[in-house]
């Protein structure tokens, strides 16, 4: 699986450029997951090469905001050493939304 499409690349906003919006009204773009362990990571921004800005969790805890890159996802694996996947059926929304 591709985790990041030229779609998802286009969609993302610049690294930064949200700075301006509460975090709240900040827009996820992007859904990654392990299926086989709780590990989430929401993607808001993305500078072009590698690097994201978002929330991620284990699933056990609240999630934590701040930056994963792209290299990190292609290499992390859950519990049964299965890749982390994009969730293809994730629309853009609100964190607002994502996190209630």
């Amino acid at each position: 699986m591709m985790l990041l499409t030229k779609a998802n690349r286009n969609s993302l906003p610049a690294l930064y450029s949200q700075e301006h919006v509460p975090v709240n009204e900040q827009v996820v773009q992007v859904k990654f997951f392990t299926p086989d362990s709780s590990w989430t990571w929401w993607a808001v921004e993305f500078d072009g090469e590698d690097r994201f800005f978002g929330w991620a969790t284990d699933g056990m805890n609240a999630p934590e905001l701040g930056y994963f890159s792209l290299s990190d996802l292609r290499t992390a694996h859950g519990a049964t050493c299965l890749p982390v996947e994009r969730d293809m059926y994730f629309s853009p929304t609100r964190w607002a939304d994502v996190a209630s």
